[in-house]
């Protein structure tokens, strides 16, 4: 169904040239026997010509002529989330793969249509969870799905970080509902994403907001409770007003036979492992926790490395577009809540 590439290196595009896409261009040369960087698109022409001279290729302030011109096999879209849903669906109809950022969208309708085109187009929708390829959450997936928590009963993160007022002065579009999200749609959003992909499917979504600071159009503070249709319960609690600094980002779950937290700054550190039923990699606990001075981890080149693949035609997507729906369902249900004082069961449609 979907063209595979082989017998020479993956062309990939970088759209948009702000803080994240540190980590993309990082990548690309991280896999550079099997991909390479073809253009740079950015709408400031300062920062274009910057980057276009220090990786040696096009730049365009236009993202249609970029598609028009570059032979490139998929581009990867580091623009505000806002901007997220026309720019994949317009390179799917131009015939590229495309990898976005998170969240994929901010709103549910505008999340299926670009699924719609990809699949339209018979071309890839990636959508980046980069977090789920951290060691310390491979860890903590694996003993869920091997059963070592028995029945889980309770879930709980937090994301405690800061935001400074100067952060979303920095750009128009930060801290708006139509082209950014608050802190659950945009800086929470790789923790919202653990809520499905550890525990499973949600029955029930609860959620309160709140605008305590900054001078902002969304939320920088968050609360949200959730039952699994497997009965576990759980909660969530964000802020991006912590003083001075990140303090922690972390996730504890709490079963039958186990209980797990694994937190520091970006879920980052395995701090507590405790299970009836001990396994000959308990001892590698340790190994997995890493240092970080970055909330975004580790997990970029791991995510490379699975995009390369696909398109080699040799793996599956570990988050399609679909698989990142998920997120963006808890996500709107979420704000559902909020706005309307209301629990939202799930799916939101039927």
């Amino acid at each position: 169904m979907f063209p595979i590439i082989t017998g020479r290196k993956i062309k990939n595009a970088i759209i948009g040239c702000g803080r994240i896409s540190r980590n993309h261009f990082g990548s690309i040369e991280k896999h550079a026997d099997n991909m390479e960087l073809v253009a740079i698109c950015d709408n400031n022409p300062q920062v274009l010509a910057a980057h276009c001279e220090q990786h040696q290729v096009p730049g365009y302030a236009s993202f249609t002529e970029l598609l028009e011109r570059s032979d490139c096999d998929m581009v990867t879209i580091c623009t505000p989330s806002g901007l997220h849903p026309q720019m994949v669906i317009e390179a799917a109809r131009a015939g590229k793969h495309v990898m976005t950022e998170k969240p994929m969208a901010t709103r549910w309708k505008d999340g299926l249509a670009m699924i719609q085109a990809c699949d339209d187009a018979k071309r890839r929708l990636f959508v980046i969870k980069q977090n789920r390829r951290n060691a310390t959450l491979q860890l903590l997936k694996r003993a869920v799905d091997e059963k070592r928590f028995g029945k889980i009963y309770m879930v709980h993160l937090n994301v405690f970080w800061t935001r400074l007022q100067s952060y979303y002065d920095s750009a128009k579009w930060r801290g708006t509902w139509e082209m950014d999200g608050g802190a659950f749609m945009n800086q929470a959003s790789h923790y919202v994403d653990l809520l499905e992909w550890l525990i499973g499917p949600i029955a029930d979504v609860q959620a309160m907001t709140g605008t305590l600071a900054r001078d902002i159009e969304v939320e920088d503070t968050g609360v949200l409770n959730v039952r699994w249709r497997n009965g576990a319960l759980g909660s969530m609690a964000v802020t991006m007003l912590t003083y001075p600094r990140n303090l922690e980002g972390s996730i504890t779950i709490i079963g039958e036979k186990g209980t797990a937290r694994v937190g520091g700054v970006a879920v980052n550190e395995i701090q507590i492992w405790d299970f009836a039923e001990p396994k000959e990699y308990d001892a590698s606990i340790r190994e997995a926790s890493y240092a970080t001075t970055s909330v975004y981890g580790f997990g970029h080149p791991l995510y490379y490395k699975n995009v390369i693949d696909v398109l080699r035609g040799e793996a599956e997507p570990e988050t399609d577009g679909r698989e990142g729906l998920k997120s963006l369902e808890v996500l709107i249900a979420a704000y559902r809540s909020a706005r309307d004082h209301k629990t939202i069961s799930l799916p939101l449609e039927y």
